[in-house]
């Protein structure tokens, strides 16, 4: 270790002088100081809700109707009230079981021409609520579109965290 010396602090680097005949790119630039923390724009927290988790594999097989869902939960014929219960109800099933793509079938949603309030559905205008707020909106990785053969503009596939 006696060998060993201490490395000599690098001189300033100065601005270069602009060199006649060479364009400004390939001039020296002077390093600049580091931002300081304080100047730095606060990042907005990550929010892993439903719909921001999955990765393209998912949505692909989603898209392409490929995914065959585990479990299925039928709307029609009901009440919000009924509806809502039976959503909260088969979700706690589908969750117990350890499903991961559940089919909600809801009913198309309304005509882009309706007034409001919408003629029909009234199920389908609650469900993001309903899933955003329900006790197992921490169990839920996504909400996507079913694809035709699974129901298209009247279902919705529900893809589920896996369990740990």
């Amino acid at each position: 270790m006696a060998t060993v010396k201490p490395l000599r602090a690098a001189p300033h680097a100065t601005p270069a002088k602009p060199v006649a005949g060479q364009p400004p790119r390939f001039q020296r630039k002077v390093p600049t100081p580091p931002a300081t923390p304080a100047a730095a724009p606060a990042k907005a927290p990550v929010r892993h809700g439903p719909g921001t988790t999955l990765d393209g594999g998912w949505d692909k097989r989603l898209s392409r109707g490929m995914v065959i869902p585990d479990w299925s939960i039928d709307l029609h014929g009901h009440t919000l009230a009924s509806a809502h219960a039976l959503l909260d109800h088969g979700l706690a099933q589908a969750i117990a079981r350890g499903d991961r793509v559940v089919l909600l079938v809801t009913g198309k949603p309304p005509r882009p021409e309706s007034e409001r309030p919408h003629a029909r559905g009234a199920i389908r205008a609650a469900i993001a609520d309903w899933l955003g707020s329900s006790r197992h909106a921490d169990a839920i990785a996504a909400v996507r579109g079913a694809h035709p053969r699974h129901g298209g503009a009247g279902a919705l596939y529900i893809v589920l965290r896996r369990g740990r």
